[in-house]
Formats: C-alpha cells, structure tokens, sequence
C-alpha cells in the first residue's frame, strides 16, 4: 500500500491534469506524520539518484534543513551531489523574518536555499517553490515534486482559504508533478481538515492499537508512560479515483528508532478492518447487550396476548367449518337476520335476503327509472 502512495508521487499526474495530493493527517495519539513524511522523502530521494524522477523541493516548517539532510545520509543517499537534484526552503530557522540576513544564502550545504521573509507572505512562499524547482529542472516541461513538511505553521500564520489557495496553486501548475503534507487534527477545526481533504487526492492517518476510552488527557498519559503498544497501529489510506470511486487500504505500521515500518495485513483482519471502514458512523448502538435481548423476549406482542400464548385459530370466512358447529335456521321471511353460529373454535355470520326478488350483488341502480 505505502509502495502505491509512492508510486503516485513518483509518477506524478497525466498531462493536463492536477498534479496528486497526499495529505498524512496525525494526532495526540499516534504523533507520527513525520515518520511517515521521512520515509516518503527517501524512496523520492532514491528514485531521483535512480534517474526516475527528476527533482525535489522541500520547504521545512516543523524541522530545520540539517534535520532532514542528516537523516538522508544515515539511508546512503549521496548528499554531495544534493545541488542537482533537490532544493530547501528554510522556514524553521526565521519564520517571522526577526533576524537580519539575506533572504537567500547557501548555510548548510549546496542544497539548502534560505527563506528570510515572513511565512504568512505565501505569495513569495510560491515564487521561491517554484523558482527552486527550475534552478533543478529548467524552464521546460520537466516536472519535479513538492513536499511541505507541516501545514500547521501555516495555518497558525495564515488564514484557511489562503493556504488552500496556496496548495491549489502548486497542484495546478504545470512544472508541480506531486505534492504531499502533514497536519495534526487535533490542532484544527474540522471544516479546516475537511478542506485540505477536498484538496487532496489520497488521504493518509495513522490509527493506533489501543486509542484512549477516556480522552486527550489519557492520551498525553499513555505519551509519558510509553505504553507498550505505542508505536503500533493501522495505516490507512483513501486514494480518490475518477468517477467518484474510492479506494481504502491499511497495513499495520511499527514505530522505532530506525523509523515506520509498513507490513501488510493478515487475510482476516483486513476483511474485519475493510467492514469497519464501511459502516457509518452513528450516534446509536445497533447492537444488543445480553440483558437487553431477555428484555426484549419478554415483551407479549399484541398478537400474542390471547389463550396465554397458546395458538389461535382465527376464521377467515373461506372455508367450511369444522365438525361440531351449529347450523343457523332462518326465522321468518322477510327479516335480517344475523345468526352468530359459535363454538369451541371460531364464529361465523350468516346473511338472509328479505325476498328472493332480491338479486344479490346486483349492480342495477335501483333509481334508474326515475326522471330526473
């Protein structure tokens, strides 16, 4: 699964269309969208040196650019030759723009492209995105792909509808093959969340095993005390296809000092996990306890009230009687007479004509002749 996200990226989109969009969401529980943003960051990194891609900007907001090129040499990826293929945006070390620099400048290495103005500036944020990409790829067609370490700086800077505006943009430009981000939920509204869903063509969040009954403050506990299970869980992911499809996959990630690490998962729990993901979410229990299903047992229903539960015979006016029934006897011509013939087991009415000029079920009017 983690292989198909990386495949999009890589790939990029077709010609003309949007470029793919990857939104890794975290929260309190699982705070691990940076893991999963580092391991993204080393498969494009070696697909690039493999010549299948073509260049890479990253704009840093969580961690500093020696963070991110120190964690490249510890995978084996060359860093030297770095100038050729990937660009850094600075905006961790001066996000406000407090300290008086230049606003580009090599610090770190051949690679690393300093931004010294203030980040909620995401117009100029755009301009040096793209300008660092063509200092790799040229003017041309040639595409490279975008990634943003974290869009909770920008949030807290800037308002929604502007950095949306922002990621659109670099989705729809022409030279932006993919893009990718993290966001922490727990920090945001959810109609900001839902946004940059709508935003993005797959959606990544990380589920552990033993999520918190009681809440964020037991969460934060479970943080401090290093529960066993901290580090595990399900990695889900939701790739929009065309004509409105959907697509949902999980693995089972695993957290240590080396980083994520992705394996699929068992044949019967991803049957259980691909039922769950398609239940609604309700606000009601359509399930019953124990107690509440002897409860229900003992509920008479309204046709079960009579003979004390025993069966009853009901009548339907089609059939004979049975045997030991009364026969009624008319009492005079002329008369109505409604003769209720009961017994052990059910009753019966029968009808006699006044006369037998009487047509039954005529369907004469009986005014017919009248004129008027």
């Amino acid at each position: 699964m983690a292989d198909s996200i990386f495949r999009k990226l890589r790939d990029g989109g077709e010609e003309g269309e949007l470029a793919p969009a990857l939104t890794i969401e975290e929260t309190v529980v699982s705070p691990f969208a940076l893991d999963v943003s580092c391991y993204l960051l080393a498969n494009l990194s070696s697909s690039i040196l493999a010549g299948k891609s073509k260049g890479l900007v990253l704009v840093t907001f969580s961690r500093s650019p020696s963070f991110y090129l120190q964690f490249l040499k510890q995978r084996g990826i060359v860093v030297s030759s770095s100038s050729k293929w990937i660009r850094v945006l600075d905006c961790y070390t001066d996000p406000l723009g407090w300290i008086d620099q230049p606003s580009t400048g090599v610090t770190e290495g051949p690679s690393l492209v300093k931004l010294n103005k203030c980040v909620s500036d995401l117009k100029r944020l755009f301009s040096s995105v793209i300008d660092a990409g063509r200092e790799m790829v040229g003017d041309g067609k040639t595409r490279f792909s975008v990634a943003i370490d974290s869009v909770n700086e920008l949030l807290r800077h800037s308002s929604m509808p502007l950095v949306s505006g922002l990621l659109t943009d670099l989705r729809s430009h022409a030279q932006v093959s993919s893009l990718f981000w993290s966001l922490n939920t727990d920090l945001h509204q959810e109609k900001v969340t839902n946004a940059l869903e709508y935003i993005s063509t797959m959606k990544a969040n990380l589920e552990p095993f033993c999520p918190s009954p009681d809440g964020k403050r037991n969460a934060l506990e479970n943080l401090f005390l290093a529960h066993q299970d901290f580090g595990k869980g399900r990695f889900h992911v939701r790739f929009k296809l065309r004509k409105g499809r959907v697509r949902v996959m999980s693995e089972e990630y695993h957290v240590d000092q080396t980083g994520i690490n992705l394996s699929p998962i068992s044949s019967a729990e991803s049957v259980i996990a691909a039922t769950k993901s398609l239940i609604p979410k309700v606000h009601f229990n359509l399930q019953l306890s124990e107690k509440e299903r002897v409860e229900k047992e003992k509920v008479v229903l309204p046709f079960e009230h009579q003979d004390h539960g025993k069966s009853t015979e009901i009548y339907d006016g089609r059939r004979t009687l049975a045997d030991g029934k009364t026969e009624a006897t008319p009492l005079s011509s002329g008369e109505l007479q409604a003769d209720v013939v009961s017994s052990g087991k059910g009753g019966e009415i029968i009808y006699f004509r006044d006369s037998d000029d009487e047509h039954p079920d005529s369907d004469e009017d009986p005014d017919d002749d009248l004129d008027i």
